[in-house]
């Protein structure tokens, strides 16, 4: 597969309540990967990191005390909406992970425990589909600054035979 983006321009932000899952997640990333890794173990704090700084990618727990993982990947939409989310999930939130896929735009949740290299591959693949969409806006904006231009230069043309 190639690479469509280089790992030290992406932002991961890992959110759990639980400092172990977040460490080991981030020591997971960071020996294996190049991505920028940043980790909350409380969601308000994150939701503020993302209002100051942009992630690619968020990595969510689903139960957590102060705020369930959908409810704070529906305030980090509000955000960063084109961000990818992914929420870690036990066995037993694995039917609320699934409403979470349409609620919040889910791309993937992972059972715990994971496996690294499974998720390693999910959060390439959310990598991928993150840098395929800023393309796709970048070609959008390109395409409406031409048809502005041409627009105008219509104008123009009207106005030189009127």
């Amino acid at each position: 597969m190639s690479k469509e983006y280089l790992e030290e321009d992406c932002t991961i932000v890992i959110v759990d309540d639980e400092p172990m899952i977040t460490q080991s997640i981030s020591n997971f990333l960071l020996l294996e990967s190049e991505y920028n890794v940043e980790t909350f173990n409380d969601p308000d704090e994150a939701l503020e990191f993302l209002k100051e700084n942009t992630a690619d990618l968020i990595i969510t727990d689903y139960l957590m005390p102060e705020m369930n993982g959908i409810d704070f990947l529906i305030e980090a939409m509000k955000i960063q909406p084109h961000t990818i989310r992914i929420l870690l999930t036990g066995y037993a939130d694995k039917e609320n992970a699934i409403k979470a896929i349409n609620e919040v735009g889910l791309f993937q949740y992972i059972e715990k425990p994971w496996d690294n290299d499974a998720l390693k591959l999910v959060i390439r693949n959310g990598l991928d589909k993150r840098m395929l969409l800023k393309r796709l806006q970048d070609k959008i904006r390109d395409f409406e600054s031409a048809r502005s231009n041409l627009e105008d230069v219509q104008n123009e043309i009207l106005k030189a035979f009127i």
